[in-house]
């Protein structure tokens, strides 16, 4: 992916999600990271990955949780 900024280069980040009262934090998450901007891009099968575990936090009624990206 090339950002308006700079090309971007492998990374990892930290996606947030929240839900009413639901608030999940996913760290090291790979993704295309711009060096200028710091904006992250994830593929399409960590972001599918990432709605399910969120997805699955809310249907379990957890309210908060940090946790770290393990690819499945």
């Amino acid at each position: 992916l090339i950002c308006r900024q700079a090309e971007t280069v492998d990374g990892l980040t930290t996606v947030h999600f929240e839900r009413g009262e639901m608030r999940l934090v996913v760290k090291d998450v790979p993704a295309r990271v711009c060096p200028s901007c710091g904006e992250a891009y994830v593929e399409e099968n960590v972001a599918g990955q990432l709605l399910r575990e969120a997805e699955a936090m809310s249907s379990a009624g957890e309210m908060d949780s940090v946790i770290n990206f393990v690819i499945l």
